[in-house]
């Protein structure tokens, strides 16, 4: 049995500061990009799409026929043709008159009469009008991010770019004294993977007035700081938060990431997140990810549901980050609340397990949201 955690009072529960962050948050207006640039962004106001192929093609290269005239026709029974059929290429219109394709070998051109070999039916070889997009349907869902398939869907349509929502964050690099930006790095490569515009800027120090001055919310609709979030004589992220605006929470009871804070400045979502790698990522995932998926318009993000191999223990009063392994049909749990560098790496899914519970026994099935494509 765990024991009971009194949660601490300075410490504001997760789902709170979440749903405070949440709170009026609109998505973005959507802005129409090329193809190129619209992978990971998010499909919004999909048009509806004209039929394609715009007729019947060719599936494959072969003899272009009406069906109804080839009855009868085998290999014990040639069938006798008065004049040669059309050869068709894999993507040709079918000629008019025609309904199937055949096979190159059913057809006989070794004497003087041409002959052919089996029979087909309606629609053999034959792509239809519209059998890969259906006329006025929209084959690219409003709500879902863009994949390389959806890209190969509106080209096939003949678009040329697609109106999509790609919010803009605005990431502050809090300079550490170690001179290593390792984690701020790694929030804006998350970033970037998520499909959200990303701009870096470093303040120029540690003090609240350097912090302040690179709050600049002007050109984002999200704000992230890396580091200074603490509680040492350095860390002055949370007073630079309170001058440029409000501040939610300072203390979230989440491990790990205790020292996250959250706030806004004017309508922004405003996280400052801490400079350990393992805490900001636990922000990022928990705090940050919903913000960004809020401001994309994206619907729940998707999780994959399996039984725990074994049981997961944490302490109640505190959400607790699990990082999971794929084991078959299971998750195998590698961390819960300290997560190493080498375990993150290793991970193939996150969970939280909410402040409320001691964990999860064996077997329980759980959602779980993957790490890895």
């Amino acid at each position: 049995m765990v024991t009971t955690q009194r949660l601490p009072a300075s410490l504001t529960p997760l789902e709170m500061v979440l749903a405070a962050l949440l709170d009026g948050l609109a998505a973005v207006v959507p802005v129409e990009l090329p193809l190129a640039q619209a992978l990971d962004g998010v499909a919004a106001d999909m048009p509806p799409f004209e039929a394609h192929p715009p007729r019947d093609i060719a599936m494959a290269d072969g003899w272009a026929f009406h069906a109804l005239d080839l009855v009868g026709a085998s290999s014990y029974s040639p069938l006798p043709l008065a004049i040669s059929p059309v050869w068709v290429e894999a993507g040709d219109a079918i000629p008019d008159g025609c309904d199937c394709v055949i096979d190159s070998d059913l057809v006989d051109q070794t004497g003087r009469m041409v002959q052919v070999l089996a029979e087909a039916i309606p629609g053999q070889g034959v792509r239809r009008i519209g059998g890969d997009i259906a006329e006025g349907r929209s084959a690219i869902a409003s709500g879902r991010r863009i994949r390389p398939l959806d890209l190969l869907i509106a080209r096939a349509a003949g678009l040329e770019t697609l109106k999509v929502r790609r919010p803009r964050l605005r990431i502050v690099d809090i300079p550490a004294a170690s001179g290593v930006a390792v984690t701020a790095k790694l929030i804006a490569e998350s970033a970037r993977r998520a499909g959200v515009d990303v701009v870096c800027a470093e303040a120029a120090g540690r003090d609240a007035a350097s912090i302040a001055k690179a709050l600049d919310t002007g050109a984002c609709d999200a704000l992230v700081t890396i580091g200074g979030s603490g509680v040492g004589r350095t860390d002055a992220a949370i007073a630079a938060l309170a001058q440029r605006g409000d501040v939610i929470a300072h203390g979230i009871a989440l491990q790990p990431g205790r020292t996250t804070a959250a706030g806004r400045i004017g309508e922004i979502p405003v996280m400052a997140l801490s400079g350990a790698p393992d805490q900001a990522l636990a922000a990022w995932w928990t705090l940050a990810l919903p913000v960004l998926d809020r401001l994309s318009g994206l619907g729940s993000r998707p999780a994959v549901t399996l039984p725990l191999a074994r049981k997961i223990a944490s302490s109640v009063g505190i959400a607790e980050m699990a990082l999971l392994e794929r084991d078959g049909g299971a998750w195998t749990p590698l961390a819960v609340g300290n997560l190493s560098l080498e375990t993150i790496a290793r991970a193939d899914a996150w969970l939280t397990v909410p402040g409320d519970i001691e964990g999860f026994a064996a077997g329980t099935t759980i959602d779980a949201y993957i790490l890895r494509d």
